[in-house]
């Protein structure tokens, strides 16, 4: 248990934004980053993100891929041509397990690809993997 509690203080105070269209997995995401201590900026689009990113600095992006407006591909794109935001990681987030979808993320720029609904292992194993390493 202590070895638990020891590993989940690494997230302290970290900063992650998740953008996702779906209310419900903004919120599940939120309550499970919240537990071990991340300070969770959402976002419902790719429009309402960009603002907010530059306003809050995420150490880490998770972002849906199929979103009105601006869909995560386009948004990633985007985050990655700024000087200021290009080495934020930005974990793509889909309903699609296909092998374009993850191809295309990664020319956009994502670092990685989460399939929903993922597991709080799976968003803490990203986080560890491309924030704390």
């Amino acid at each position: 248990m202590l070895a638990e509690k020891q590993m989940e203080d690494i997230y302290q105070g970290l900063k992650v934004m998740v953008i996702d269209d779906s209310k419900t997995i903004r919120r599940t995401a939120e309550t499970l980053l919240k537990k071990v201590g991340c300070d969770v900026v959402t976002a419902s689009d790719g429009f309402e993100a960009l603002s907010k990113i530059a306003d809050n600095q995420p150490d880490i992006i998770f972002i849906d891929i199929m979103m009105p407006r601006l869909d995560g591909y386009q948004t990633t794109a985007l985050i990655k041509n700024n000087k200021r935001f290009r080495k934020t990681p930005v974990v793509m987030l889909s309903s699609k397990d296909g092998l374009f979808d993850r191809a295309r993320g990664r020319i956009v720029g994502s670092e990685q690809y989460l399939t929903k609904p993922f597991t709080k292992e799976e968003l803490l194993g990203a986080i560890k993997d491309l924030v704390l390493e």
